[in-house]
């Protein structure tokens, strides 16, 4: 029985010689080593085997079968190099070719603005300040001279978290402006030394939400950088002379800027600034609605009942504060005409930056 088995191999590995393809060994290892190959019933033979012979032949039978295994796994690894080198064969690989470029991340364009915007305000001793988005009405409006009720309120369509009817007249909000952070910043500051507090020179940026159409020129949610000085005999010429300065740093020192008297709540008197058009030159578009101005910022002296929320004497101590979208400013130094590109995620957009 054992010549028998030597037999068995020798025609397999003969036969496993002239495979050629996939198909063929398949039909080979069924007939081979299949339930009903002759190797298969050497081992239903061996209940018939005398005893004293059964482990040699149990022994043989299965060094048989290892060899024409690893023969047909070697002959399956041989089939598909071959497949590969025929493959490379046919597509005439150009290993000289130039490999594909990895992509590098990159800064989002409003991040990039207003890291520029930090620089600037960092060279004239002003610090970042981070305050909270959530925030309670107390915080973005009253506290902030706008009391309930009041009309300016219809300026700002805020996202309440909460209806607030366990809390009378202060809900939870998403805050519509980075101006909550001047009282939090004030009392902050204030409250290591109340007689005497220090002067402030911050800026607080952080996103803002609005209950708004969305538009070309308008989001839901947005970027905001605030600013605020408050020490003793502040005047509005620092503003002045502070915002010129920023204008000049952030958009060349030929920048053409004005100031518009306006109002807000929490300051008086209040001031928006423009600076011309960078489409036009000033000529009027439509971007800048034919005026030949593009609005930036608000800005002006903080009122005295937000200086003594904020634990600051307004008898003795003023200050200036200001507000700009760095979305704003980044349309006007790239000129993007569609504010909703920062939020799409399309690439096409933001690779250019």
């Amino acid at each position: 029985m054992l010549d028998q088995l030597e037999q068995i191999k020798r025609e397999a590995l003969s036969s496993l010689e002239a495979v050629q393809d996939d198909e063929a060994l398949a039909q080979w290892k069924v007939a081979h080593l299949g339930r009903s190959s002759p190797l298969m019933a050497t081992f239903d033979d061996l209940r018939d085997v005398p005893k004293e012979e059964r482990p040699a032949i149990g022994r043989g039978a299965n060094q048989v079968k290892q060899a024409l295994e690893a023969s047909y796994e070697a002959k399956s690894d041989a089939l598909r190099a071959a497949a590969v080198l025929q493959s490379l064969e046919k597509e005439h690989l150009d290993v000289t070719l130039p490999g594909r470029p990895v992509l590098r991340g990159r800064l989002h364009p409003t991040t990039q603005t207003m890291r520029r915007i930090y620089g600037v305000f960092a060279e004239m001793g002003f610090q970042i300040y981070l305050s909270r988005e959530v925030e309670t009405d107390e915080y973005n409006f009253q506290l902030l001279n706008f009391p309930p009720h009041h009309p300016a309120r219809e300026m700002q369509d805020t996202l309440f978290v909460d209806s607030g009817t366990e809390r009378g007249d202060n809900p939870i909000l998403l805050r519509t402006h980075t101006s909550p952070g001047q009282i939090h910043a004030m009392r902050e500051f204030s409250a290591a030394n109340p007689d005497d507090p220090p002067p402030v020179r911050i800026i607080l940026p952080g996103m803002c939400y609005r209950y708004e159409q969305v538009t070309t020129r308008h989001e839901m949610q947005f970027n905001q950088i605030e600013g605020l000085a408050v020490g003793e005999h502040i005047t509005f010429g620092d503003l002045k002379g502070t915002l010129s300065d920023f204008a000049r740093r952030m958009f060349g020192q030929q920048v053409r800027y004005r100031f518009r008297a306006s109002h807000f709540p929490f300051t008086e008197p209040s001031a928006e600034m423009d600076i011309e058009c960078f489409v036009c030159g000033g000529e009027g578009c439509s971007v800048c609605k034919r005026t030949g101005w593009l609005e930036i910022l608000g800005c002006g002296m903080v009122h005295p009942i937000v200086l003594q929320n904020g634990g600051y004497d307004p008898d003795r101590y003023t200050g200036f504060a200001f507000g700009m979208g760095p979305e704003r400013i980044t349309m006007l130094l790239y000129r993007i005409e569609d504010i909703r590109n920062y939020w799409a995620n399309d690439f096409r957009f933001l690779e250019q930056f």
